[in-house]
């Protein structure tokens, strides 16, 4: 109920799944590619969990290497 995406990773990396909650039950999403594979994100495996923002879902959904990005500053 916490707003919380819930992100599943297929062995081979071809296929995500992410399960979220949604006002009155869950909400499914499917990639699977049909060449490459997704790129999985560092985290601690000691907590079996890993917070990521939205910006880097987005661009491990996109394809996009998350070693070569850089973010570059804003102005307020």
């Amino acid at each position: 109920l916490s707003g919380a995406v819930f992100i599943f990773f297929s062995k081979n990396r071809q296929q995500v799944k992410l399960l979220r909650w949604d006002t009155d039950g869950f909400t499914l999403y499917q990639k699977r590619l049909e060449r490459g594979t997704f790129e999985i994100p560092y985290f601690n495996t000691g907590k079996k969990a890993c917070v990521m923002p939205y910006k880097t879902l987005s661009a491990i959904m996109s394809g996009i290497s998350l070693r070569s990005v850089r973010y570059r500053k804003r102005l307020n």
